[in-house]
């Protein structure tokens, strides 16, 4: 579990740097990108080794028709984490399309896993895009929406997004339980 937190904690540590220590960060000049890269591919793997080593300790049990409102979940979240809301015209007005659709990727597992590890997994990644979205618009308030596109471009994003949620879910099944029901 101490891994699990200490990976969480790079997470957010590494994400938060520029935004909470701009002058810190700066000094660091371009180097400070490979540095903070290097927190995060450390908070990753700390987060996948302490949760795949953390025991199953039951918390709830989510009923079986919670997969399905994951799956389509996670399916808008992988759209909303595409090129779409810079190319086309859905999702054109929306300040932070990518840190939404991530914390609709958290909130969907926190759904169907009633562990503990996925609870503090889930639950911290969630808190911390909210976090940074806060703190983004604190530091940086002024914001103009991007122009509108095609919705020919949301579609074809939206079945990029299906083909790209079967391989997800192809490999989710084969390094961990499969996301799909049957």
């Amino acid at each position: 579990m101490a891994l699990l937190i200490l990976g969480l904690l790079l997470w957010w540590g590494g994400h938060l740097f520029k935004r909470l220590a701009p002058e810190a960060r700066a000094a660091m000049g371009n180097g400070g990108r490979g540095a903070v890269a290097l927190v995060l591919v450390a908070g990753v793997v700390l987060m996948v080794l302490g949760y795949r080593s953390t025991g199953f300790i039951h918390v709830w049990a989510p009923p079986s028709f919670m997969v399905h409102i994951n799956n389509l979940m996670v399916l808008v979240a992988i759209y909303m984490m595409s090129p779409a809301p810079k190319k086309g015209a859905l999702l054109n007005g929306m300040r932070h399309p990518m840190l939404a659709g991530f914390k609709l990727w958290a909130a969907a597992h926190l759904l169907v896993n009633g562990d503990l590890a996925s609870i503090i997994l889930f639950g911290g990644l969630l808190a911390w895009a909210v976090a940074e979205v806060i703190v983004i618009n604190r530091t940086e308030p002024a914001w103009q929406p991007r122009p509108k596109g095609s919705i020919a471009k949301d579609a074809m994003f939206f079945a990029a997004s299906i083909v790209l949620m079967g391989v997800i879910g192809y490999v989710h099944g084969m390094i961990g339980p499969s996301p799909f029901p049957g």
